[in-house]
């Protein structure tokens, strides 16, 4: 395989290809550089990395933790006991994220039916919108 600039190289994994030159400016992956023009190309082992970044990113694996995945990879560690633990990390977040998301859902619910039987009303001095005013007692109630 020859060497592609960042824009080949970007259109064959997927992604943009200032994604790519972000990947190369913080260390993620490495270019040689074309003697004639300056031109920063990758390898095939680049390549193949890109699509390892690109897979870790879909599972919401941050540019840090992919860093230091890539560390291990680099000094010829399995990464995968890391990249194991980290997933059950993100399962733990994502789980907790879901439980809050279901708690706010249901407190809308309460507002939304509590909402249902109050009239439309102008603006007044006291209160722009009952409607918000009412959330806000709704929240209360329920603490």
């Amino acid at each position: 395989m020859k060497l592609l600039r960042v824009k080949a190289l970007a259109d064959r994994v997927g992604v943009t290809a200032e994604t790519v030159r972000h990947y190369h400016r913080i260390g993620l992956l490495k270019a040689q550089r074309d003697p004639y023009n300056g031109y920063k190309l990758f390898d095939e082992v680049q390549m193949e990395r890109l699509r390892f970044i690109t897979q870790l990113r879909r599972l919401d694996f941050s540019l840090k933790e992919i860093a230091e995945i890539l560390e291990d990879v680099d000094r010829g560690r399995s990464p995968c006991p890391r990249v194991r633990a980290l997933l059950v990390r993100h399962m733990e977040e994502t789980r907790r994220q879901r439980a809050l998301l279901e708690e706010r859902l249901e407190r809308m619910d309460r507002i939304a039916r509590r909402w249902a039987a109050i009239p439309d009303a102008l603006p007044g001095p006291k209160a722009l919108c009952p409607l918000v005013e009412a959330a806000e007692e709704a929240v209360c109630a329920d603490s």
